[in-house]
C-alpha cells in the first residue's frame, strides 16, 4: 500500500490565489503607467531637442548672413582708410587673477 500524505494549508488556497492574481494585477497596471510616463518623457525630450536645433539654426542663419555682409563690405567704399601704423601694448597678465 501506498502511503499518501494530504497536506493540510491553514487556510484555503482559492483565496490565496485570488489575493496573488489580485496583487498582479496592481502591479501590471503599475508597470503600464511607469511605461507611458516614460514614453511621454520622451517625446516630449525629443520635441525639445527639435525646437532647440530649430533655434540654433536659425541663429546660425543669421550669423552667417552677417559674416557675409561683413566679409563682402568695400570699407574703401564706405570711407574708411587703411590705418598708417600698428602698434601693439605688452600686456602684464592676460588673467584676471593678480
Amino acid at each position: 500500500m501506498l502511503n499518501t500524505m494530504r497536506v493540510h494549508l491553514p487556510y484555503p488556497p482559492v483565496p490565496l490565489c485570488v489575493g496573488i492574481v489580485g496583487l498582479l494585477a496592481v502591479l501590471y497596471i503599475g508597470l503600464i503607467a511607469v511605461v507611458m510616463s516614460y514614453a511621454a518623457l520622451t517625446v516630449e525630450f525629443s520635441q525639445s531637442v527639435r525646437n532647440d536645433e530649430s533655434a540654433v539654426a536659425t541663429l546660425e542663419k543669421q550669423y552667417l548672413e552677417n559674416v557675409a555682409l561683413i566679409t563682402g563690405t568695400n570699407y574703401a567704399a564706405e570711407g574708411y582708410a587703411k590705418p598708417i601704423a600698428t602698434a601693439f601694448v605688452r600686456a602684464e597678465s592676460v588673467t584676471a587673477l593678480r
